[in-house]
C-alpha cells in the first residue's frame, strides 16, 4: 500500500458551511450515505436512517455524557486563567488544559468561579494536575461551561449558551467523563430510538469519554509518526453478547460516531470482542482491517484529523473525499452540530465473519 501522509486527507472547506448551532429538532440533519463497496453516494434526510437499518441490526451508542468542564479564573497574582477539564481522577483531583499568560507551577493557587480554589500539583505530559477544595463532579456541574468545539464561537450574552446545555448532549447520556460530545448521536431522539427498536433493531452501550485531544491536529508528516491521544473507554460484558448474538444471526454491527468505533474495535485488538475497561491510543487508518463493525453513523470531520482518517479506513481514502467534496457543492453543514453520514465499508477493510 502506498505510504499515506496528513496532507492526502485535506479538502477545501467554506467557513460557513461550520455549523454554529444544532437543527430546530435533533432529528432534522440531512444525511449523505456512502456505499464503500462502490463509492456511490446518495442524499437522504436522517430520518431515513430507519429504512437503511435492518431488523437484527445492532445499534451501538457511546453513553458517556459532557462535563461543564470549562472554567474561567484567576491566579491569585491577578492573571486570568482558562482551564479545561480533560479527567476526573479522584472525588477532588482532576487533569487539565490550564492556559494562562505566564504558565503554571506545582502549589500555586488558582481562583475559580464560585469561590473555588485549586492547587496545582503537578503535570502529566501536556495536562496540569490540579486538587480543588470540593468535589469536582458537583462544582462542576454548577459553574462550569459546556465545553464546545474551537470551531463554535458563542458571545458572552448569546442566548445559544443555554440551549447547548441540552443539544451538546445526547438523549441517551448516562456517564458523566466526556470533554467533548460524541456528535453522531446528537441527531438521534427518543422517538427515532423508539421506531428503530421497533421495526428489531437492536441498541447497546459503550463509554468512552472523549477528550480534548479528539480536536488535536495531526502534526505528524507520515501517519505512522502521529501519537495518537488516551481516551478512557468501557465495552461491558453485555455489549460483547449483544454483538455477538448479532453476528451469529447474520445481523451487522452499526457504530454511531467514531468513538463507538473506536471502542469496538479496541475491545478486539486480539482478534476476538471481549469486555474492556481501561485506555485506548487506538489510531484507525487506511489499510486497517475492522474487526467488529459492519456500519458506521458518523458526522463530518476536520481536514486532516484521525477522525477523518478512520472514515477512509472504512470506505475508502478516494470515496470518502469524493462524498466530501459533493457535500461541500450540495452545502451540508460541517462538524459537531452539522449533518451526518451513513458508510459501509470497502471489501478489503470490512470485517470477515
Amino acid at each position: 500500500m502506498t505510504e499515506l501522509h496528513r496532507t492526502d486527507f485535506t479538502f477545501e472547506l467554506p467557513p460557513e458551511l461550520i455549523a454554529q448551532a444544532p437543527a430546530a429538532v435533533r432529528t432534522g440533519s440531512r444525511l449523505l450515505v456512502l456505499d464503500g463497496a462502490t463509492g456511490v453516494h446518495a442524499d437522504r434526510l436522517f430520518t431515513d436512517l430507519a429504512t437503511l437499518l435492518r431488523p437484527g441490526d445492532l445499534l451501538v451508542l457511546n453513553d458517556t455524557r459532557v462535563m461543564p468542564a470549562r472554567l474561567h479564573g484567576h491566579k491569585d497574582s491577578g492573571g486570568a486563567v482558562e482551564v479545561l477539564v480533560e479527567r476526573l481522577t479522584g472525588r477532588t483531583t482532576l487533569l487539565a488544559h490550564v492556559r494562562s499568560s505566564k504558565g503554571t507551577r506545582a502549589g500555586m493557587a488558582l481562583r475559580l468561579p464560585g469561590d473555588a480554589r485549586a492547587e496545582v500539583t503537578g503535570r502529566e505530559g501536556d495536562l496540569t494536575a490540579l486538587r480543588l477544595d470540593r468535589p469536582v463532579a458537583a462544582y462542576l456541574e454548577a459553574h462550569g461551561e459546556m465545553p464546545l468545539p474551537p470551531y463554535i464561537t458563542r458571545d458572552a450574552g448569546d442566548p445559544q449558551r443555554e440551549t447547548d446545555r441540552e443539544r451538546y448532549q445526547t438523549v441517551f447520556a448516562r456517564e458523566p467523563g466526556a470533554v467533548a460530545a460524541p456528535t453522531a448521536g446528537l441527531h438521534f431522539d427518543e422517538a427515532l430510538l423508539a421506531q428503530l427498536a421497533a421495526q428489531g433493531v437492536g441498541q447497546a452501550r459503550v463509554t468512552l469519554h472523549v477528550g480534548a485531544g479528539t480536536f488535536q491536529p495531526v502534526r505528524a508528516d507520515r501517519l505512522e509518526d502521529h501519537v495518537m491521544h488516551a481516551e478512557w473507554l468501557r465495552v461491558p460484558p453485555e455489549t460483547v453478547a449483544a454483538v455477538q448474538a448479532t453476528q451469529a444471526a447474520g445481523g451487522r454491527v452499526v457504530a454511531v460516531g467514531t468513538t463507538a468505533v473506536r471502542s469496538l474495535e479496541s475491545a478486539a485488538a486480539d482478534g476476538r470482542l471481549v469486555p474492556f475497561e481501561g485506555d485506548t491510543r487506538l489510531f484507525i487508518r487506511p489499510g486497517y482491517r475492522f474487526r467488529v463493525v459492519d456500519a458506521m453513523v458518523t458526522n463530518f470531520h476536520l481536514p486532516e484529523s484521525t477522525l477523518l482518517m478512520l472514515v477512509s479506513a472504512f470506505a475508502g481514502r478516494e470515496a470518502v473525499l469524493a462524498a466530501y467534496a459533493h457535500a461541500v457543492a450540495a452545502r451540508y453543514r460541517f462538524f459537531s452540530y452539522g449533518d451526518a453520514m451513513f458508510l459501509t465499508p470497502t471489501p478489503s477493510a470490512a470485517r470477515q465473519p
